[in-house]
């Protein structure tokens, strides 16, 4: 997603609070919660649509074209001055439908829109025949397309009803392919699409999936609009490490909970680079991963393990091992923050977990998730979480975790899970306004909000 402009850098604020009591061994685990809060600092409130580069395709059976008949003409019609589109049909193959002749873009006026939103009348869509070619392949096409246009932002907006060939396994390779080239919206339609491969391009692809029963058009130009509200359209988190790291791994957990791909700098074996995109006005949450072998560490000596950078702005990762023997006096100051970064991707985890076991009609399963989804979503004040699982149980305590399964058609669930999934969720609480966990009246270390025994010697905390 490269451009011969550069939009102006947001302005960046960066906090690390660590995790955990930490105690050396050949592979022990730092977490640390990342917390980045991005403020527009005099960068336009909407990026210019010149910047953008939009492919709208439609992965649609002609069964299922009132689904699109009347929303893509009006997103099309909807579609803001100089943005640069395509459109995308229907057929064995990806069909580019509009603009026709031999230009791959039609870049929107007035009269530009009015041709594109007619043509849509007539969108090719699959029908009888050999079975489409799969999402592996739309990616693919999207990926060629959006390579020859050098605008700040690339993005693809794919609708589907899932009649892409099931089964397919290229799809992980060709998003392995697409990172870094370009971001996705997925929007479902119908009833017989899978949730999950939506889900895999949404995360992978920074975008989201949703299901769209009706409003098609509108979801379609809020997403065309979320996308002028990126201010740098793509910003890496560099992580350089101390030789004693073996692993780094980093995960966005809020707004949108996404697994974040790093590479090794070429010549720079100890710094690793995190793509990020779609960087707007407000605040995201990252947990950071360190495994660090401590076998020739000094003990109870403060250390660097990590410089974390984004744009300018640098912060250090510090901690120190202690005595396996010993406990420190105090728990780390973050230690909070990332207990509960861990515990609201359990959360969403759980309600998905939960929701695919019911679809699989596994009740058991489906209870014991759903109950630990609802437990901690009681303790984070998560509504959304609690309303959901009402769809498909009777809550009995919501902070003990007990539920009780109703009987649903569990062939309406797709929907759920991909909520579950992708929906946005907000920050966390700062850690320094959470409530204090429980202290050991024997000991005194201080234990973390949901702990009921004391790590350091085992007594019951009252």
């Amino acid at each position: 997603m490269s451009s011969h402009t550069r939009p102006p850098q947001p302005g960046i604020r960066l906090r690390v609070d660590l995790g955990g009591d930490l105690r050396p061994h050949r592979s022990a685990k730092i977490e640390a919660h990342l917390q980045v809060d991005v403020a527009a600092d005099g960068a336009p409130t909407d990026l210019p649509a010149a910047e953008l580069a939009v492919i709208i395709a439609v992965d649609v059976a002609e069964t299922n074209r009132a689904a699109v008949r009347h929303a893509l003409p009006a997103a099309l019609r909807a579609l803001p001055d100089r943005i640069s589109f395509t459109v995308l049909g229907s057929g064995p193959e990806p069909v580019r439908y509009y603009p026709r002749g031999d230009d791959e873009w039609a870049v929107a006026d007035r009269a530009e829109r009015r041709r594109a939103a007619f043509a849509a009348g007539s969108l090719p869509l699959h029908r009888e025949g050999p079975r489409p070619a799969g999402y592996a392949t739309w990616v693919a096409g999207s990926r060629a397309l959006l390579a020859g246009r050098p605008v700040s932002v690339h993005h693809l907006v794919l609708i589907t009803d899932g009649s892409s060939a099931a089964g397919e396994t290229r799809l992980e390779e060709e998003l392995d392919a697409c990172a870094g080239q370009f971001t996705c919206d997925v929007f479902a339609v119908g009833a017989d699409w899978a949730p999950d491969p939506l889900l895999t391009l949404a995360e992978r692809l920074h975008g989201t999936a949703e299901f769209v029963e009706d409003g098609l058009g509108r979801a379609i130009t809020a997403a065309i609009q979320r996308l002028r509200r990126v201010h740098t359209p793509q910003l890496p988190i560099e992580v350089t490490v101390r030789p004693s790291v073996r692993q780094v791994s980093l995960s966005e957990k809020a707004p949108r909970p996404h697994r974040l791909g790093g590479l090794p700098q070429p010549g720079r074996p100890h710094r690793w680079s995190f793509s990020t995109y779609q960087w707007k006005q407000g605040r995201r949450d990252y947990l950071l991963t360190l495994v660090a072998d401590a076998d020739t560490d000094p003990l109870e000596t403060e250390l660097q393990f990590a410089m974390v950078s984004i744009g300018d702005v640098h912060a250090p990762v510090t901690a120190r091992w202690h005595l396996p023997e010993q406990s420190p006096l105090h728990a780390p100051s973050g230690a909070d923050s990332v207990r509960d970064l861990n515990a609201t991707a359990r959360m969403r985890s759980a309600l998905r977990q939960g929701l695919v076991a019911l679809q699989n009609h596994q009740w058991d399963i489906a209870e014991e998730y759903l109950g630990e989804a609802a437990r901690l979503a009681t303790r984070f004040g998560t509504d959304w979480v609690l309303e959901e699982i009402r769809t498909v149980a009777d809550i009995e305590d919501a902070a003990a975790g007990r539920i009780r399964l109703r009987t649903i058609d569990t062939d309406t669930l797709g929907p759920m899970i991909l909520r579950a999934g992708s929906r946005p969720g907000g920050p966390l609480t700062d850690a320094v306004g959470a409530r204090p966990g429980p202290r050991c009246g024997t000991c005194g270390t201080t234990a973390g909000n949901e702990a009921r025994y004391c790590i350091a010697c085992g007594e019951k905390l009252l």
